[in-house]
C-alpha cells in the first residue's frame, strides 16, 4: 500500500487514541491531520506504520493536552468532553475496554491523570500496545511507563462504579426514561432516577445553564419535565442517540438545528447522573447549531401562555 492508503486504514485507530487523550473531537481531528503531515514528510520508512503513527499522534495529543489543561482550569463552569456519537475504531478482542473508555464518566476520570499517565493508560490499557511501543510513544523508559500505568490504573479504578449495567438492560431503561421524559411524566422519571442523581450542564458561559446543577430524584424529575414540555410545544425534538457509548439524546429546534445533548450514566438499574453539553462550540460536529438562548425564551413564552407557572428558565434558574 501507499503511505496514504496505510494512513487511511489506520485513521480510525489514530482518532480514537487522540480523542481519549484529549476528550475533544475537534482537537483529535487536528492531531490526526498533523500526524499525516509528519508521516508524509518523513524520509524514513518505519518498521511498523501502526506503531509509528500511534506514537506520533500520541505525542501530538500530549502536547495539545498540556496547553489545554490551563484553558480548562479557567473554563466557565463544568467542563465535559465533546460528545461522540460513534467511535470509528472497532476491535472485537477489546470491545469492552473500548466501550468503557469512551463514556463521559471514564473521560472525566481520565481528566484527573497527568498527560503522560493518560497517554500511557490509553495506549496500554485501552488499545493493548506493548510497553516498548508505549515507551517509544511517550519518550520514557519501559520501567517508567510501567509505573505510570500502575498509577493511572489505580486512579481510574478508585473512581469507577462497583458494577456495570448490562447493555440490553441499560438500553431498555433508557427507552423508558426518554418515553417518560418526552411526556413530562414526573412520577415516571422519578422511579428511574437514583435518589442522589445529579444533573449538570456544560455551557462554557456561552449558553443557558441550569444553575450550578440539580441534585436528587425529585428535583431532577421536576426540572426535566419543566424543561421538556414547553420545548416540545414549540416544535423542539428529543432524538434518542447513543452518546459516547452510553444512552443519550440530541435536542433539536424546530429547524433541526442542535441545541444541546444529554448523556445518561446508568448503573444498578437507575440513572445515576445526567450530563448536558450546551456549549455551542462543542456541538458543531453534530450538525448546524441552533440558538439555545432563543429556544429558552420562546419556550418560556409558551409556558406563560399556557399558565404553566415558573418558566423553563426558572426551574432551575438559568445563568450565564
Amino acid at each position: 500500500m501507499t503511505r496514504a492508503e496505510e494512513f487511511e486504514e489506520l485513521r480510525p485507530l489514530l482518532f480514537s487514541i487522540a480523542y481519549r487523550i484529549l476528550g475533544s473531537v475537534s482537537e483529535a481531528e487536528d492531531a490526526v491531520q498533523e500526524t499525516w503531515l509528519r508521516y508524509a514528510a518523513s524520509a524514513t520508512e518505519p518498521v511498523s506504520a501502526k506503531a509509528f503513527l500511534a506514537a506520533t499522534v500520541s505525542r501530538i495529543a500530549i502536547d495539545v493536552l498540556r496547553s489545554a489543561r490551563m484553558r480548562r482550569e479557567e473554563y466557565a463552569g463544568e467542563w465535559f468532553p465533546e460528545p461522540l456519537l460513534s467511535d470509528p475504531y472497532e476491535d472485537p478482542e477489546r470491545s469492552a475496554e473500548l466501550a468503557d473508555s469512551v463514556s463521559m464518566a471514564a473521560l472525566l476520570l481520565l481528566e484527573r491523570l497527568s498527560p503522560l499517565e493518560r497517554a500511557v493508560f490509553v495506549l496500554r490499557e485501552v488499545f493493548g500496545f506493548g510497553f516498548g511501543e508505549v515507551a517509544s510513544a511517550v519518550g520514557r523508559s519501559e520501567a517508567a511507563c510501567r509505573q505510570l500505568a500502575v498509577r493511572a490504573r489505580r486512579h481510574m479504578d478508585a473512581g469507577r462504579a462497583r458494577f456495570e449495567a448490562d447493555r440490553r438492560e441499560r438500553a431498555e431503561l433508557a427507552e423508558r426514561f426518554f418515553d417518560a421524559f418526552r411526556k413530562g411524566d414526573v412520577e415516571g422519571l422519578r422511579k428511574l432516577l437514583a435518589a442522589d442523581v445529579q444533573m449538570v450542564g456544560d455551557s462554557g458561559g456561552k449558553a443557558p445553564l441550569w444553575g450550578k446543577g440539580v441534585l436528587g430524584a425529585e428535583s431532577v424529575a421536576r426540572t426535566l419535565a419543566a424543561l421538556v414540555v414547553p420545548f416540545v410545544r414549540i416544535g423542539g425534538v428529543v432524538e434518542p442517540r447513543e452518546m459516547n457509548g452510553q444512552p443519550g439524546a440530541i435536542f433539536r429546534d424546530r429547524d433541526g438545528r442542535v441545541v444541546n445533548i444529554l448523556a445518561l450514566d446508568i448503573l444498578g438499574g437507575q440513572v445515576q447522573a445526567i450530563r448536558a453539553v450546551i456549549n455551542p462550540d462543542k456541538l458543531g460536529h453534530l450538525g448546524p447549531v441552533g440558538d439555545a438562548w432563543g429556544v429558552v425564551r420562546e419556550a418560556n413564552r409558551a409556558r406563560r401562555r399556557d399558565g404553566g407557572g415558573a418558566t423553563a428558565g426558572e426551574v432551575p434558574r438559568v445563568e450565564d
